[in-house]
Order: C-alpha cells, then sequence, then structure tokens
C-alpha cells in the first residue's frame, strides 16, 4: 500500500511540477518519506546506466540517451538534471507503472557523486559510468579523494565500471576487482609533454604517493601516467580516440570510425569517447553509435550561439568551483583564429548554496586569454572585483571591468563586429541570454 501511495503522489507531484516549470525533486522527496525503500521494491530494466563524475555528467548523459534510441531502445532519464536521490526517485516513479513496474529497455541516471551512495542503496547499475574526478567546488567537496571515498561505496560487486584511463585517480576505482571498460585518447596532435594548468593536482600518484611521471597529457593532469614505485600506470583502452583533429572538427575511434565534432574541444572528445565505450557495451553498434554523435549538437544549453549587434556570439557555459571546467573553454577561445572578445561574468557562485568564497579564481589559468587575437576582454557581475583581483596578477593587460551584466551587453553591442566569447556558469548564463538575440 505505501508503494501504491508513493508511486501516486509522485506522479502527482510531478505532473503539478511541469505546469509550472519546476517539480523534478520535491516529487520524490515526499515519495521517500512517504515510502523509504521505495526504490527498493520497484521492477527496474534489465539494464541501468549511471554517469557520475566532476565534469561532463549532464552532456555524456544526453548522447547516451541518443545513441541508445537511436539503437531501438527505450530510455528513460533524468533530462532536467536532478540527480541526487530525490532526483532520482522522481525519474523512476514518473516512469513506472502503478504497480512498480519502470517501462523502458534502460533506465539512464546522471548521479551526483557526493550522494551516488544513497541513490544506489537499494538497487545498482549494471553499468557505471565515472568521467573523471578534478579539484571541484571545494567549499562543498573538498578534495577531489574525498570524493573519490563517497563514491566507493556506491560501487556493487556485479557493476561494470566503465571509466577513463586517462585519469589517474578515477582509474583507482578498477583496484575493488570488478569488471572494467576503459575509454581513453591516444596521443595526438593536441597531446602535450606535460600536465598544464596553475596546479598539478596529478603530480603525485593517488595510490602511494611517489612522484607520478607522465609519457604525454592531453589537458591538465589527464594523460599517459605511471609510477615507478607501485606501479600505477594508464591502462590500455578498450574504446579509444585514435586520432583527434579538433581544427577540421573530427574524430576517429577505434582507428576506424569517424566522428564530425560539432563543439570542436577536448573536453567534448571525453564525453563523446564515454558515451560510444557504454553504449558499445550495452550492444550498440559502433557504426550507430558513431553516425548519432557525429555533428551533434547538446540541447543542454551548455554551449549556445547568439547574436549581439554586429558581433556572433558563443556562449560557453563552465561550472563554478572548478577550474578544470574553465580552462578547457579557455583553451577552446585561445583555440580561435578569428579576432574576439571575451566576456567573462561571475554574478553568483552557487545556484545551491550561499558563498561568496572566490579563491578557486585563482586555480583558473587566465592566461591562456593572453593571445594575439583576443583583442579586449570585459570582466562583469556582483564578483567583477574579484576577477580584476586575479586578471591583476595575470599575463592578459586589455581588460576592463564593467560590473553590471546589462551595461557590459550594451558596451560590446555598439562596438566593433568581432566574434564574442561569453564565459559563465549555469546560475548566470541566462542573465546574459536577456541581452542578446538568440540564433535559429
Amino acid at each position: 500500500m505505501r508503494k501504491l501511495l508513493a508511486i501516486l503522489v509522485c506522479k502527482a507531484l510531478r505532473i503539478a511540477g511541469k505546469l509550472v516549470g519546476k517539480g523534478s525533486s520535491l516529487p520524490g522527496k515526499y515519495a521517500l518519506k512517504l515510502c523509504p525503500d521505495i526504490l527498493r521494491r520497484v521492477e527496474l530494466p534489465r539494464h541501468i546506466i549511471a554517469v557520475t563524475g566532476s565534469n561532463g555528467k549532464t552532456s555524456t548523459v544526453e548522447m547516451i540517451a541518443a545513441i541508445l534510441r537511436a539503437g531501438g531502445k527505450t530510455v528513460v532519464y533524468n533530462e532536467e538534471g536532478s540527480n541526487q536521490i530525490e532526483g532520482v526517485t522522481t525519474l523512476v516513479l514518473s516512469h513506472a507503472s502503478l504497480s512498480g513496474k519502470v517501462r523502458a529497455d534502460v533506465l539512464l541516471i546522471e548521479s551526483d557523486e557526493r550522494y551516488a551512495a544513497r541513490s544506489f542503496r537499494f538497487f545498482h547499475p549494471t553499468a557505471f559510468v565515472i568521467t573523471n574526478l578534478y579539484r571541484d567546488q571545494l567549499t562543498r567537496n573538498g578534495h577531489p579523494e574525498w570524493v573519490y571515498d563517497a563514491i566507493l561505496p556506491a560501487i556493487h560487486p556485479e557493476t561494470t565500471l566503465v571509466l577513463n584511463a586517462d585519469d589517474p585517480l578515477s582509474a583507482c576505482f578498477a583496484r575493488g576487482g570488478n569488471a572494467v571498460k576503459w575509454f581513453g585518447l591516444e596521443q595526438c596532435a593536441v597531446s602535450q609533454s606535460a600536465p598544464s594548468g596553475v596546479y598539478h593536482d596529478g603530480a603525485h600518484c593517488p595510490v602511494c604517493r611517489a612522484p607520478m611521471t607522465y609519457d604525454y597529457a592531453h589537458y591538465n593532469h589527464i594523460g599517459a601516467y605511471r609510477c615507478a614505485a607501485c606501479g600505477h600506470a594508464r591502462p590500455t583502452p578498450d574504446y579509444a580516440a585514435t586520432a583527434v583533429d579538433l581544427d577540421g572538427g573530427s574524430l576517429t575511434l577505434d582507428g576506424g570510425v569517424t566522428v564530425q565534432l560539432a563543439f570542436r574541444s577536448i573536453y567534448n572528445v571525453y564525453n563523446i569517447l564515454a558515451a560510444y565505450a557504454v553504449c558499445r557495451e550495452t550492444g550498440v553498434a559502433a557504426e550507430t553509435a558513431a553516425e548519432t554523435i557525429s555533428g551533434y549538437v547538446l540541447k543542454n544549453g551548455r554551449v549556445q550561439t547568439f547574436r549581439l549587434g554586429n558581433h556572433r556570439g558563443t556562449l560557453l557555459t563552465s561550472k563554478h568551483e572548478n577550474s578544470i571546467a574553465y580552462d578547457t573553454n579557455l583553451r577552446y577561445v585561445t583555440s580561435a583564429k578569428a579576432d574576439c572578445a571575451v566576456l567573462v561574468i561571475v554574478d553568483a557562485v552557487s545556484r545551491k548554496y550561499f558563498t561568496s568564497e572566490t579563491s578557486w579564481l585563482w586555480d583558473i589559468d587566465f592566461d591562456l586569454l593572453a593571445a594575439p587575437h583576443v583583442k579586449r576582454v570585459i570582466l562583469s557581475g556582483a564578483y567583477s572585483n574579484d576577477l580584476a583581483q586575479r586578471f591583476s596578477f595575470s599575463a592578459v593587460k586589455n581588460w576592463t571591468v564593467i560590473p553590471d551584466i546589462a551595461t557590459a551587453a550594451a558596451a560590446l553591442r555598439e562596438d566593433g563586429s568581432e566574434d564574442v566569447y561569453v564565459i559563465t556558469c549555469f546560475s548566470d548564463r541566462d542573465k546574459l541570454l536577456a541581452h542578446v538575440e538568440k540564433e535559429g
């Protein structure tokens, strides 16, 4: 009886929430109050895929869903990104019959890394994708190794892990004895001889703390690592990107499958790799996976194009308190060839909790903007003075401060015609989009 009541309440609140544009976690919250073990009592699909990690969860999940559907499978997933246990419960019960059977071939779950153990207390994924573990939201997450420890209890012995071979910390999950499938990027044109960025979290082995050696790195500390002391080293990927041409916008998988890149970022390469690997493990043909994600444009709004006066603009959403997310988007800007202006907005630090802590700005490699084609940089938002302090210690000299976002947008609209790149977070992107003309 409690199961039926929980399902009915969740469905009713979900319908009501959609009418007002909310309600992705609240229905699950009340369902859990009525029946705390409801996720044990429902009948789930044979394939349950979970995705977690510091960065790339939402984009990877969206691509997995697209590939699986192209492969003829019915998929339900938390499209709104509500990824803690309440959101997972809403997802499951919203797609369950009154008897508690989820009607799908695949249940696909984006999971917050800190809360994965709670979400998977009563059931376990058949495949668990872990994209990466970085320095991320230190106010709530502390060190990446603390996040590693938080994820560990969520891993069931029967779960197949799909791991990033190029991330030395994520690779440690294989030490538990689970079946593992690896994805990674082989040495290519974008590889560097050593890790980059203003800090180096991969300097020491996460297993024995001895110094780590790198044969090459793709960005920050992601690459081909090895520890001479204990032998912890990059494994050979089961699914590999064997060639990348970011300028030409192409990616070669497993030496023979070509994917065209809608977003020419090394970050996108890894998201595609993760999605490709788990879908292949779920029975989708390589050609189907490649065809689906070739030229795929994400629908989650992480990258958007717009017009601002005579400027063509690109909004690159970065995750606040996550320097690698910023570094990746900064590299995208510096890889462009045409003259451009850059607008950096920090108007709210977090959507979920109050903090005015901005030490993470010092972890971002803003020196990347000291490129000849970056003609001007505008710093805006409530924390523009914090940005200005950080930029005063950078190699970038052509920056100005315009605290009000509307005024900053107007200043760009009235002057020039170069490309514009806007780098900001989920919380602040709509504050900019309200002052531009959307394309399409």
